[in-house]
């Protein structure tokens, strides 16, 4: 594929984002029904939780019949900050445009910031019913937290937007105040996942590494560095011999996937670069041989699993293009973008959900698929530039 039609698929990607104002659907979002404010679904955690998975796990999008809006997540706009950013590199005649969208998007996140923590933090824009806990919407999660912080990072890296620089230095409140440590007999530990559980999750464990460790290459305050020391040493404890990382200690949690992974490999290096810690560096490369050699068939579809290639997901395949710019591998993650636009755009500029062996979802979902692809590839456009 030449560099223009890449160019081309993520202009009109950009275009249809911007269309709709940021705004759109989410897999998990069937509780933002009017349906579920009435007095019996308010409260039905068995009704809730089922209709939840019925909605996202049916190939017809039953979320007009149930008049579920199309709402704004803060990862979406922290998604195309970065994606903006990485435009800046792609056509810095542009500059003065895409700074201006991106200072318009840090304004909106600065007001989606929940109130009752410690610090700049951020969660998703729909209530959700997992299995042991119900969690309202905008409840803070280090993952949402992580994602949007980098994004605000780079955000000041390109355009030195000091209101960006101040949040992720926020941030690093929530992190310290508000998360739970899970220690093990070393001192080592592994940050929960919101300030609610004490879930060991280690990408997102990583992502409270990695705020920490972008804040302490600006500030110098070696506590943040000591703390960030801490919790790698930790998830690097959990690396299996083979270099790769299963999602949770949880026993449920055993599974090996290409997203998680790359989140992964993308904090680590974050670390190491932000630190000048090279403690584990093998283990980075340990890590990304597994990955470029588990996760993508005939060298060019992002399988989902390390063991079975579908679904193919958009989240993956953006995560793909993002771990594999970021360390040079341009010509896999070229393949990749070829093969997601062949097989996975609409003629109106959308990302569809997921494709299966038998079927595609075509679902529009603005932050699964459309802004996560969006920073993908504008990441390899970058790149490539």
């Amino acid at each position: 594929m030449n560099h223009s039609t890449i160019h081309e698929a993520t202009l009109q990607l950009q275009q249809y984002i911007e269309s709709e104002n940021y705004r759109g659907h989410d897999p998990y979002d069937a509780l933002n029904s009017p349906l579920f404010k009435l007095p019996i679904f308010k409260s039905n955690k068995v009704i809730r939780f089922g209709a939840q998975q019925l909605v996202k796990r049916s190939p017809i999008n039953l979320r007009p019949l149930l008049l579920v809006p199309k709402k704004i997540n803060p990862v979406t706009l922290g998604l195309c900050i970065q994606g903006y950013c990485n435009l800046v590199k792609v056509y810095p005649e542009k500059k003065s445009e895409l700074e201006t969208k991106i200072n318009s998007l840090i304004n909106q996140l600065e007001q989606l910031i929940p109130t009752g923590f410690h610090g700049a933090c951020w969660g998703y824009d729909f209530d959700w019913e997992a299995r042991y806990a119900s969690v309202p919407a905008y409840q803070p999660t280090i993952v949402a937290t992580g994602i949007i912080s980098n994004a605000l990072f780079i955000a000041f890296q390109t355009t030195g937007n000091k209101k960006a620089l101040a949040l992720c230095i926020s941030s690093v409140e929530f992190v310290l105040k508000d998360l739970k440590r899970s220690m093990d007999n070393d001192g080592d530990f592994c940050f929960s996942y919101s300030p609610v559980d004490r879930e060991k999750v280690f990408n997102a464990s990583m992502k409270g590494v990695r705020i920490l460790s972008q804040v302490y290459s600006q500030t110098k305050d070696e506590n943040l560095k000591q703390i960030a020391q801490k919790a790698v040493s930790y998830v690097m404890k959990h690396q299996r011999e083979d270099g790769a990382w299963v999602y949770s200690e949880s026993k449920a949690g055993t599974w090996i996937d290409n997203y998680h992974t790359g989140y992964i490999l993308d904090c680590l290096d974050e670390y190491i670069n932000c630190t000048g810690d090279k403690t584990y560096s093998e283990k980075f490369k340990m890590g990304f041989e597994f990955y470029q050699h588990n996760f993508f068939q005939d060298n060019k579809i992002p399988k989902f699993y390390n063991e079975k290639t579908f679904p193919i997901d958009c989240t993956a395949a953006a995560q793909s293009l993002l771990t594999l710019s970021r360390f040079g591998k341009l010509n896999l993650a070229a393949n990749v973008a070829q093969w997601m636009i062949e097989n996975m755009q609409d003629k109106k500029g959308y990302f569809y959900f997921r494709k299966y062996a038998n079927k595609t979802e075509r679902i529009s979902f603005m932050r699964w698929s459309n802004a996560w692809m969006f920073a993908g590839l504008t990441d390899l456009l970058s790149k490539q530039n």
